[in-house]
C-alpha cells in the first residue's frame, strides 16, 4: 500500500485516541458546548468518576481535552472542553467511520 491517502483503508485514518467508545463520547460529548462540569460528562455518557478521570487524562496528554479547575462558592469543580486539535481530531476520525462504513 502506497502513502497515498487515496490508497489508504480508511481504518488506517481512525484516530488511535478516540477509538475507544468510552474516549469517542467524552469527544462527542464535549463537541456539543462550550465547555461543561465533569459530573455532566459523566452522567451523559454514563461512567464513573474513575473511568472518566483515566479517560480524560489520556485525551488531556494528546491535547484534545482541556481541564479547568476551580471553585463555585466553597465547592471544587473541573470543567472540561474540546480544543480545536480535538475537534479536528474528531472530524478526522467520524470521516473515516463513514468512509468505511461507505465502503461495506
Amino acid at each position: 500500500m502506497s502513502a497515498d491517502s487515496a490508497s489508504t483503508h480508511p481504518r488506517l485514518l481512525l484516530d488511535e485516541y478516540l477509538s475507544l467508545p468510552v474516549r469517542l463520547s467524552i469527544a462527542a460529548a464535549l463537541a456539543k458546548v462550550e465547555d461543561v462540569e465533569f459530573g455532566t460528562v459523566r452522567d451523559a455518557i454514563e461512567v464513573s468518576d474513575p473511568v472518566l478521570s483515566k479517560q480524560v487524562a489520556v485525551l488531556e496528554a494528546a491535547r484534545y481535552v482541556d481541564v479547568r479547575k476551580g471553585y463555585v462558592g466553597k465547592r471544587p469543580r473541573t470543567w472540561l472542553s474540546l480544543t480545536d486539535t480535538g475537534r479536528a481530531a474528531l472530524q478526522r476520525h467520524l470521516q473515516a467511520l463513514h468512509t468505511l462504513i461507505a465502503d461495506l
